[in-house]
């Protein structure tokens, strides 16, 4: 199969049942992206595909066929992406565990609504569960990021 991942192509041959997350963390060794559930309860393996977030963890391989993916690792370039510079600097993280696919989901939130509520915000990450229940500070890093990004297309 032939997929992007974070701009580079990448020709693989994959298993039929292969999942998505097992090419991302064992093929091409992205092992940002977490797997936590393999149910797409907990959102840890949260990625775009075609700018869309989606749960890795339960996107056969073969789906994604010609697709782009953006993992956390394609985020940065040469420093770190507004989102993730929020996340680090609201104290968005505790353990970490969930911290990739929160800042993934939050990027997809924010190409939708640029300056989020409250609400927004909640049901944007609904589907992205924090063990460490850091959602207050991951709330404010979501504001943080919605200014930086802002501010830095004015």
């Amino acid at each position: 199969m032939q997929i992007k991942v974070n701009g580079q192509s990448h020709d693989l041959a994959v298993q039929d049942n292969a999942l998505l997350i097992e090419v991302i963390r064992d093929q091409l060794q992205l092992t940002g992206t977490h797997n936590g559930c393999d149910t797409t309860q907990c959102g840890c393996c949260t990625v775009l595909m075609n700018e869309t977030a989606v749960k890795s963890c339960t996107i056969l391989a073969k789906q994604a066929e010609g697709a782009s993916i953006q993992t956390i690792e394609g985020l940065a370039k040469d420093q770190l992406h507004p989102v993730q510079q929020a996340f680090s600097e609201e104290h968005g993280l505790q353990c970490g565990y969930c911290t990739p696919g929160m800042i993934m989901s939050t990027v997809y939130l924010l190409q939708r609504h640029p300056d989020p509520t409250d609400e927004q915000i909640k049901e944007g990450l609904a589907g992205n569960i924090c063990r460490c229940t850091g959602y207050v500070n991951i709330i404010k890093a979501v504001k943080s990021a919605a200014k930086k990004i802002q501010d830095a297309t004015i």
